[in-house]
């Protein structure tokens, strides 16, 4: 299922960009990124315009790393998956460069986010066994470590709910809660918890309790309104119109979903529309409303068309990175392999010309013998 992928993308991307520059409050980067934040989740448009014109500019490689995290942020709020990619794999071999496990952790976290939106699970939590290593260099009193375990957590949650195991992801979730209570400035966290009740509620919708789903989706709610986050409220209400809806009450899960598409309009967000479209379609059809239904089923199409085109691209790319990797590590194993073949070749002449040496030399001392010999025999 993808319901929930581009808000929680969205979200960690940018808690990615804060951690990282929230210990230069002065600094005048962390001031247009701060701007910037407020504003991905209705503008991402002008975004993507403000870190472009960033990058022109910076030299400093930390800096870097958090303006082409910025930018595959608002990227992701597209659905331009392929750019967000891009500038997620610039952020990564600069991150390389640190030897900073602080921003290795950050940054290896948001790519396992990205291979999780493309559905590429296993390479997920591959990276995310890459987490686990550098979080483990860190200090426990660290709150930055707190913040990376919460989200690592988290993700594992939203994989193993998209594999259909909601009672571990239920696990994951409430682990990943405890870990962003730890943190000391909650407002970093106010984003994640938003994400993460939102995704609780799905899963207690599947195993059957809709009275603790319903609240866990007004928690969602209530969190996103208290940040203005129009494309996190916009998930929770849909989310919380299937509870009216497996009920019968389609008129109220239509309220719900009305309110969803309004907030929906300023975003531009593909995949929210798409199941917020779904949802109206298929209330609209229990109801017999059947101009209704065809033309939201209409905009469902088109939504989930253009999606999945943007997916394909990024996963195309995805996938030509991955070629490239490859062909660049069996280059090195072939560059390996070529040295040590070379060194045994070498070390072999010099053994054989050692041996060779010591053989002309034995045969040298025993002509000089046998002459000796002669020499004797005839005296």
């Amino acid at each position: 299922m993808k319901l929930f992928i581009h808000v929680f993308l969205l979200s960690f991307l940018l808690c990615s960009v804060s951690v990282s520059g929230q210990k230069t409050p002065d600094d005048s980067l962390s001031i247009i990124i701060k701007k910037a934040n407020q504003e991905l989740y209705n503008n991402p448009d002008n975004v993507i315009k403000i870190g472009k014109k960033l990058l022109k500019n910076e030299k400093d490689t930390k800096k870097l790393i958090r303006i082409y995290l910025l930018l595959s942020t608002a990227g992701v709020a597209k659905r331009n998956f392929d750019e967000s990619l891009q500038y997620i794999y610039k952020a990564r071999e600069l991150a390389k460069k640190t030897n900073d496990p602080k921003v290795q952790t950050s940054v290896l976290m948001t790519v396992a986010v990205q291979f999780q939106q493309m559905d590429l699970l296993s390479k997920s939590l591959e990276t995310l066994d890459e987490v686990d290593k550098y979080l483990a260099e860190l200090p426990e009193d660290l709150p930055l470590k707190h913040f990376e375990t919460a989200r690592s957590f988290a993700l594992r949650g939203m994989i193993y709910k998209s594999q259909a195991n909601p009672e571990i992801a239920l696990q994951e979730f409430l682990i990943s809660i405890k870990n962003f209570e730890k943190v000391p400035d909650q407002k970093i966290t106010f984003n994640n918890q938003s994400i993460i009740y939102y995704n609780i509620g799905a899963c207690y919708l599947t195993i059957n309790e809709p009275e603790v789903a319903q609240k866990a989706f007004q928690k969602s709610i209530d969190i996103a309104r208290l940040i203005k986050a129009n494309s996190l409220e916009a998930f929770a209400l849909k989310g919380m119109s299937e509870i009216p809806k497996q009920q019968h009450q389609n008129q109220a899960a239509l309220e719900l979903l009305l309110q969803a598409e309004t907030l929906s309009k300023t975003i531009g967000d593909l995949t929210l529309n798409e199941g917020i479209y779904k949802e109206m379609a298929d209330n609209y059809l229990a109801m017999g409303k059947q101009s209704l239904y065809q033309n939201y089923s209409r905009k469902y199409f088109e939504a989930k068309f253009e999606r999945e085109q943007n997916e394909l691209s990024s996963i195309n790319h995805a996938l030509d990175i991955h070629n490239l990797e490859s062909q660049k590590k069996n280059k090195e194993i072939t560059t390996r392999y070529n040295y040590f073949m070379l060194a045994i070749l070498v070390f072999g002449v010099l053994i054989f010309g050692l041996l060779f040496y010591s053989v002309l030399k034995i045969r040298k001392r025993n002509q000089q013998d046998h002459e000796a010999i002669k020499k004797l025999l005839s005296s």
